[in-house]
């Protein structure tokens, strides 16, 4: 890719176990840490679980981040230290804010393990402003009724946060992100939105920008110059971006500006200095070596 290219570079995620299954991860990686603010990106599934099987990410703590958690199929049960418990359901999002420190579980309830189900979606992490780092943590759930979508000329455009085509979605944001799917018939096209920097994620077809193949499973960063984004055949993708917020550290499960605090952050979980998730306290990840 070059810059006169539409497309700056295609990463091809990683497979990360993570117990029960198995994850694509597309960022960070090592030529591209953020696309805006966002810092880590999870594509998951489908997965099929078997009856009596399902997700058990046991507690674990973040701090200094926002996550996101929207699925395509299936259901995943949250818990954090706030005392939400919630069952997170298609086409909602569920934003949450560790600002300071949270500590949550992703389990699946006993009665879809006991039936068996199709598990899909992707989980991101956007760092937060450095003023906004040490915020008081949040979970904050906008169900799929309430996130603005329209359909236009073969392409059906829900935007998620941040706000393009004319809407703005209701979800909280600490700088400029965004974050919007689309799924489209063959041959339909949407025009790229305006954000310092821009990555486009396929779940499913293939995308081709300006002529440059947008592949499945992978995602393209786009360059400035990026004008249009066609389907070539059936195809769904999510498009994230905004500001960049400079360097982050990513430590496990912490992402700061500041190294120390991340050490802080290690040695308060590591002695047992973060909340405890109600109803989910009797087991928790223990810090890696």
């Amino acid at each position: 890719m070059t810059d006169s290219s539409s497309i700056k570079s295609i990463l091809k995620p990683r497979e990360k176990d993570i117990g029960d299954f198995s994850v694509r991860r597309a960022l960070p990686f090592k030529q591209q840490r953020s696309i805006g603010p966002w810092v880590f990106f999870d594509h998951f599934g489908p997965v099929e679980f078997k009856p009596g099987q399902g997700m058990n990410v046991r507690p674990h703590p973040h701090i200094n981040l926002a996550t996101v958690t929207y699925l395509f199929e299936g259901e995943i049960f949250h818990r954090d230290s706030l005392g939400t418990a919630m069952a997170i359901h298609p086409g909602a999002v569920n934003l949450m804010v560790a600002g300071r420190g949270i500590t949550h579980s992703e389990r699946t309830r006993d009665e879809l393990r006991a039936q068996g189900y199709r598990l899909h979606g992707l989980q991101l992490w956007m760092a937060l402003p450095e003023a906004d780092e040490e915020t008081a943590p949040d979970f904050i759930h906008v169900a799929a009724d309430d996130i603005p979508e329209f359909t236009a000329d073969g392409v059906t455009l829900k935007v998620m946060m941040g706000s393009a085509f004319g809407v703005t979605s209701p979800l909280k944001t600490f700088s400029p992100t965004l974050y919007f799917e689309a799924s489209m018939k063959d041959g339909a096209q949407f025009s790229v939105p305006q954000a310092q920097e821009l990555g486009v994620y396929v779940v499913k077809g293939e995308a081709v920008v300006d002529g440059e193949a947008a592949p499945i499973n992978a995602m393209s960063v786009l360059n400035p110059s990026a004008k249009k984004i066609t389907a070539n055949g059936e195809t769904r993708l999510a498009v994230i971006g905004g500001a960049n917020l400079g360097h982050r550290h990513l430590d496990w499960n912490f992402v700061s500006s500041r190294k120390d605090r991340i050490e802080q952050a290690k040695a308060d979980w590591k002695a047992g200095r973060f909340d405890s998730v109600p109803g989910d306290a009797e087991d928790f990840i223990p810090l890696p070596n």
